[in-house]
């Protein structure tokens, strides 16, 4: 498979593709939001089509604040590359069919579309609004001088104020047209405004495609009037200074079979598709006689020139290797470029002398379409373009980068060095913990063969057992020399999130009762628990768990707390106090006030967090100061800053203080909500400031605590650390979490967006217990596989591939996974005997191994050991045509009978199956019956007892040799001539 998988990660980084997967499944949303509160919230089916806000999130808002989509400001609907209309103002979108009611077309947009159905102005969505259109096709390929441009947005706003709405803005290169209206009916551009518009503005390109090197072309009026659109004017040719007509006529006399397929096939070329019903095929000169050529001696395509220097990339560097190509100089002079889409670096030094030009070209357009990006094997990339992970600008494109990517950097050290340790405790030690685990298997059939699917099998009573033995792998791994730092971040975030998954989702069993009361100390809680015998109260258990999350979200933060503590004055006493109690660290606080002599300071501390009665206190007296005009300059604004916090007015404590969001979410569990809040709500309070803008954003380990050896391409509110998911998932209480793509991405635990090997982990045991359940992780699978395969570990990636959940719409995924890596690395598994072994415990049929190693063997020549295997899998046609061509003449030469008896008669049973049996293998088995039986008189393998029938049987058998011999020898080697002419012991001579 190599890592298909890998490119096809990334349409979840768009915002158009976002929208677009939420807006699906926004209808059944609003229903269920609908039915619990008794509203009714706008409804949109068409899955092109989104809002904003999205109707999830209107549904939510809806829950928190009822009412909120009666008066929803700026509301939004928009279809995906046709445009959107901002409704201004506050809007009622209660009970509106968005489907019925907008809609987008070709340059239009139609709101109320039944003039029956339309509400009064200013009612529902018949009000102020700005529309934004994009236009399509011709308009997008617009090229336009100054001058043109400037009169054609002039038209534009003529049409826009002509249909009685204010024009905003225009942009003739994006096709994005922005106006304002009061109210609705229809807006846009009939076919005949679209019409004039092209015909006035094309006319400039068009004229200057009318002559190539001061000669006017050939071509007749109309066929210029329809290939001097933006198809053709703004093509690689024309910038090069070609006739993009004459070019394309070139074209379709040298691609002549690939144009043949794409008239009569049935199916519309690329180029058709693009354009759509304004496609129309130009009419070129001399049809009927190109016509009669293409019939009678078609031309061969032309033999495009040869690479000319390959560079390999020095080994030691970062360097990939280039292939640079220049094409030979036809006598034809690179024409000064006039357009500004095609840009060409001339001070660029070629290695190109002697009867070569300097014009580069580019490599699509020199190799034709045979040239792709396209992956080799072991993650080799070979593209044109900037090398990966590159930020250089202006690249050639005739320049092609083959480079690897890095695909085991988790293997690697600080030195970039591949280690052993590294290897075994990213894939062995945790793989082979899972191999433990309780397993359930599905036998499935494919075809002729059965399969055994695996599924690990747990419960959340396991649960803290298996995250500790995940635990002690990591921290194995923790202790290897030479380790990045950056690797380290990572591997001890991986650690907390074992920790964590411990905490949110583990079980305990019953054994009595547990003082639930008079624990407003979730310290001392967690302390009786680990003093006292493992009894409890189920209805404690929210209270232990949140106390054991308290105490993970305190050593999560101790480090960072440690290194803000450590950069202050040790005079500034009052901040250090408030660090400290950003990360829950009450002792130290109480401590340090009382060594400085703030003895009610101390006091007012060690209540932190306890009783919500003493919080009022203080907040009440924060107030009385204000309303008496107590001037707090004369109190430290540090001191202020943390009766603040004990208040629980941890924004007020933050005015001018940025922390970290896991620290955040400390101080609104601490300080702000009660005591006795669980953790869900815990959670979902910092969602909701999180969505008002009021919470810092949950970013990955990486990015919250770097700078790391890894360049990092953040750009805002792209992805979120797997920790934060971890909690949602634990608030949401479902076994189907809409955000698990994005949670078991890569990059939310990892800078490394290919490396999946303890996400995998995570995923399976979290399946494993119930507390998610997926079928289409596939990227994750396949991730984790392709860097196994990287490593040469094909037994573990198969492995992998039978523990991916079947899907019903690919039930032969697996299979058909599991025999290309038996097919493409051949060569390591069938090498070593253990991974052979494991394969083959895992229940993979036999039959394809033996089948991939026939074609292995077949590939590299070795045909005896390609025949073995072909009659091990059954593949008797194949085995049969190898050893016909290529066995059994040298065998037979070499007077190993038996070996040619013993193939032939193993083939025998099945030869109703195989073509040509009487004339192939039939024929030597044929052939030794006859010698037994004349060398024999009492022979009993044969009833050819009478001379007469055994020379009308040798009469028959030479007939049959003729027909044998012109079947096969033409695909007889050299070395079987004798066979060819009829010579030799097959001619029978001793009889």
């Amino acid at each position: 498979m190599g890592l298909d998988a890998r490119t096809f990660a990334s349409c979840n980084n768009i915002p158009q593709y976002r929208k677009r997967n939420i807006s699906m499944n926004a209808y059944s949303l609003s229903c269920e939001i609908s039915s619990e509160n008794g509203d009714s919230l706008p409804v949109l089916c068409s899955p092109d089509y989104y809002t904003e806000p999205l109707l999830n999130d209107l549904g939510k808002r809806e829950v928190i604040d009822p009412g909120y989509s009666s008066r929803v400001p700026d509301f939004t609907v928009g279809r995906l590359g046709y445009g959107y209309v901002k409704f201004l103002g506050n809007t009622d979108v209660r009970w509106l069919d968005l489907d019925q009611i907008v809609k987008f077309g070709r340059h239009e947009i139609v709101v109320y579309e039944d003039e029956s159905s339309k509400p009064e102005v200013g009612q529902g969505l018949n009000k102020a609004a700005e529309v934004t259109l994009f236009l399509q096709g011709r308009y997008l390929s617009l090229k336009l001088k100054e001058g043109d441009s400037d009169d054609f947005v002039k038209k534009m706003k003529e049409r826009t104020e002509r249909q009685g709405a204010r024009f905003v803005s225009f942009d003739p290169v994006s096709g994005e047209w922005k106006f304002l209206v009061v109210h609705f009916s229809r807006f846009g551009l009939s076919d005949d405004e679209e019409d004039d518009i092209m015909m006035d503005d094309a006319t400039p390109v068009q004229n200057s495609l009318e002559m190539n090197g001061g000669e006017v072309s050939d071509v007749d009026e109309e066929t210029q009037m329809d290939l001097s659109g933006p198809e053709l004017s703004h093509s690689l040719p024309a910038h090069l200074g070609l006739d993009p007509i004459k070019m394309k006529e070139m074209r379709m006399v040298m691609f002549q079979e690939e144009e043949e397929i794409d008239d009569f096939s049935g199916t519309p070329s690329r180029q058709q598709w693009s354009l759509g019903k304004e496609y129309i095929r130009p009419p070129l000169q001399n049809t009927a006689q190109r016509m009669s050529q293409r019939s009678s001696s078609p031309l061969a395509r032309k033999t495009p020139v040869g690479l000319l220097e390959y560079h390999p990339g020095n080994s030691d560097s970062d360097s990939p290797g280039m292939i640079l190509m220049a094409q030979q100089n036809k006598g034809m002079p690179l024409k000064k470029l006039k357009s500004d889409g095609f840009k060409l670096d001339l001070k660029h030094e070629t290695p190109v002398t002697g009867s070569h030009s300097h014009n580069i070209v580019d490599a699509g357009l020199f190799m034709g379409r045979a040239f792709r990006v396209g992956w080799g094997p072991n993650g080799i990339l070979v593209h044109s373009g900037a090398p990966v992970g590159s930020n250089s600008r202006g690249v050639i494109s005739s320049v092609i980068n083959v480079e690897k990517v890095a695909i085991d950097k988790v293997v690697r050290d600080e030195n970039d060095k591949v280690r052993k340790e590294l290897v075994d405790f990213s894939f062995d030690a945790p793989l082979n913990l899972h191999k433990e685990l309780n397993h359930e298997t599905e036998e499935v059939e494919v075809g002729s063969y059965k399969l055994k699917l695996q599924k690990v099998v747990s419960n959340s009573l396991m649960l803290s057992e298996i995250c500790r033995s995940y635990i002690d792998i990591i921290e194995a791994q923790l202790d290897v020399p030479g380790v990045s730092s950056s690797t380290r971040l990572v591997l001890m975030h991986q650690v907390m999130v074992w920790e964590l998954i411990k905490v949110l989702f583990s079980e305990r069993e019953n054994g009595g009762q547990l003082r639930s009361e008079g624990d407003d100390n979730e310290e001392e809680m967690m302390q009786d628990i680990k003093d006292g015998p493992p009894e409890f109260d189920l209805e404690a258990l929210p209270l232990i768990r949140r106390a054991e999350f308290s105490c993970w979200l305190k050593e999560s933060v101790c480090h960072r707390v440690q290194e803000d503590v450590s950069s202050l004055d040790e005079s500034n006493y009052l901040k250090h106090i408030f660090l400290l109690l950003t990360g829950r660290q009450l002792d130290s606080s109480v401590e340090l006030a009382a060594s400085r002599g703030d003895v009610r300071l101390a006091c007012l501390l060690s209540q932190a967090g306890g009783s919500t009665v003493s919080r009022s206190d203080i907040a009440h007296q924060l107030d009385l100061w204000r309303v008496n005009g107590l001037d707090f300059k004369f109190i430290e604004k540090d001191r202020i800053r943390l009766y603040e916090l004990l208040a629980g007015h941890i924004h007020s404590s933050l005015n001018d203080v940025t922390i970290d969001w896991k620290r955040f979410l400390g101080l609104l569990m601490w300080y702000q909500l009660p005591p006795e809040t669980s953790l869900a709500i815990v959670f979902q309070t910092y969602q909701h400031l999180l969505d008002d803008g009021k919470a810092p954003l949950p970013v990955p380990i990486y990015v919250d605590e770097g700078p790391i050896d890894e360049p990092i391409d953040w750009s805002g509110n792209e992805r979120n650390d797997l920790s934060y998911y971890l909690m949602l998932l634990h608030a949401s209480g479902e076994s189907k979490f809409g955000s698990l793509k994005t949670m078991f991405n890569a990059l939310s635990s990892t800078y490394d967006p290919l490396d999946y090997h303890m996400i995998w982990h995570q995923r399976e045991v979290l399946a494993a217990v119930g507390v998610i359940s997926s079928n289409d992780l596939q990227i994750l699978d396949m991730g984790l596989v392709s860097q196994l395969l990287c490593q040469g570990k094909c037994h573990w990636a198969i492995y992998v591939v039978l523990h991916m959940p079947r899907c019903d719409d690919y039930p032969y995924l697996q299979a058909t996974l599991i025999r290309e890596i038996l097919f493409q690395y051949c060569e390591s598994w069938s090498s070593e005997e253990s991974q052979r072994k494991f394969i083959e415990a895992l229940g993979v049929p036999s039959e394809w191994l033996h089948e991939a190693m026939a074609v292995y063997y077949n590939y590299y020549g070795e045909l005896s050991k390609a025949l073995e295997h072909f009659l091990e899998c059954a593949n008797w046609q194949k085995a049969h045509s190898i050893f016909v061509t290529s066995v059994a003449h040298t065998l037979f030469l070499s007077a190993n009978h038996s070996d040619v008896w013993t193939l032939a008669t193993s083939m025998e049973s099945h030869k109703s199956e195989i073509e040509n049996w009487d004339l192939g293998a039939g024929m030597y088995i044929v052939f030794y019956l006859i010698r037994s039986s004349l060398q024999e008189e009492n022979n009993t393998m044969s009833d050819l007892n009478s001379l007469e029938s055994k020379n009308a049987a040798c009469k028959e058998f030479l007939v049959c040799l003729k027909e044998s011999l012109a079947v096969w020898g033409a695909r007889l080697p050299t070395e079987a001539s004798i066979f060819k002419d009829g010579r030799g012991d097959m001619r029978l001579a001793s009889i």
